[in-house]
């Protein structure tokens, strides 16, 4: 099968055009414009052939929805060791927030103490979407049951200059405040997050439905001013 051939197949250049609108840290020429419906069907379809496990080796990718069709058949493994194996080999390659985003597997829910290891190597990444994927994989699954104040110190000590870590720290700290609120604002409290992911933490707090009223207010005097 040619997968490339599929995937062009089904392109919409209006949705290409609305596409690199949202990802616009990738080049226009590196997407073809399939909608996610689509390529979901896709993935459902090439994860039951031979032709899957070649596509999972044949990194790096040309094209975003290659990406986004490599996450998705990943995110059909069910064997946790090998699903592990799989996102660890590929996330040297996501290249935008929309891929690394996507990439959710289901089976990491059931594991999460085997998982944890992980997710703490990820966030000492040097490359952005691996940071980014680590903190969200915080936020997906580790501030309910399986939470531990720890995990709020690792993701206070991440340091970066890149937007798409920061603001992905700031909706993980935003999301703890709804869902850990005692234990969260000593953060904000003590600043012990940089200036930009501080304030933008309150922001997205703020927005949110699960703080309350009284607890907004509090959040607002606790806005920053921006360092000259």
């Amino acid at each position: 099968m040619n997968i490339q051939k599929r995937l062009f197949e089904m392109q919409d250049i209006g949705y290409k055009e609305f596409q690199s609108k949202l990802v616009p840290t990738m080049d226009k020429e590196q997407i073809i414009g399939v909608r996610t419906p689509q390529l979901r069907a896709f993935a459902k379809e090439l994860g039951k052939m031979q032709e899957a496990e070649l596509f999972l080796h044949q990194l790096p990718h040309q094209y975003y929805e290659e990406n986004n069709l490599h996450g998705m058949l990943i995110m059909s493994v069910k064997n946790y060791e090998e699903c592990v194996e799989k996102v660890k080999e590929f996330l040297p390659y996501v290249d935008n927030w929309a891929t690394c985003d996507l990439l959710r597997p289901t089976v990491f829910k059931r594991h999460l103490p085997e998982l944890i290891g992980e997710v703490k190597n990820w966030l000492q990444s040097d490359k952005t979407y691996t940071v980014r994927f680590g903190i969200g994989m915080l936020l997906s699954y580790y501030l309910d049951d399986a939470f531990a104040p720890e995990y709020l110190d690792w993701a206070a000590q991440i340091r970066s200059e890149e937007y798409y870590v920061n603001m992905m720290t700031a909706w993980y700290f935003a999301t703890a405040l709804a869902k850990q609120y005692e234990k969260t604002l000593p953060y904000l409290k003590e600043q012990r997050l940089d200036v930009w992911t501080h304030n933008k933490t309150i922001q997205k707090a703020i927005e949110s439905y699960r703080i309350t009223p009284e607890q907004k207010e509090y959040l607002r005097g606790l806005k920053r001013k921006k360092q000259l």
